[in-house]
């Protein structure tokens, strides 16, 4: 898969990114690709913030995933830092193809070039098939997460 690019999001990448936010049932029910506002905004919130990476995977000029990656550095567990990956997408077309595979080996790669001591991430109850893939890549379900609307 050498004619993969993994770079960081750009603003003409917000539609295909919210387009593969949308592309599944949970997706479908908190995303609102017709009216791309509410994201432009939030885009330069996160490039605005230097511990914040929204990357895409682009093959042959499509844009065919993306994840964001948080770094966080905090007091516990002896001053170390620790990141988040979230909002991990590969297009339809591309699912089971190894690129999720990829997109989080990048993360996990940035998160040590950062110095990160741990790297966690969340995912929904009802996704068994992604649980089951983050196992195979080495991650432990050992907590359980708490969510407030607000």
């Amino acid at each position: 898969m050498s004619d993969l690019e993994i770079r960081p999001a750009a603003p003409t990448d917000i539609p295909a990114v919210v387009a593969m936010l949308a592309d599944d049932p949970l997706g479908a029910q908190r995303e609102s690709p017709d009216d791309l506002a509410p994201y432009r905004a939030a885009f330069q919130r996160l490039a605005d913030d230097p511990n914040q990476h929204l990357v895409i995977a682009v093959r042959e000029g499509s844009v065919v995933g993306t994840l964001q990656l948080t770094v966080i550095p905090g007091l516990s567990r002896r001053g170390s830092t620790r990141s988040i990956i979230e909002g991990v997408r590969v297009h339809a077309d591309e699912r089971g193809s190894g690129l999720g595979t990829q997109l989080i080996q990048w993360a996990v790669d940035e998160s040590r070039r950062q110095n990160c001591q741990l790297v966690q991430l969340t995912s929904d109850a009802t996704r068994t098939d992604a649980h089951r893939f983050y196992e195979r890549l080495g991650f432990t379900a050992s907590h359980v997460g708490f969510k407030l609307a607000l």
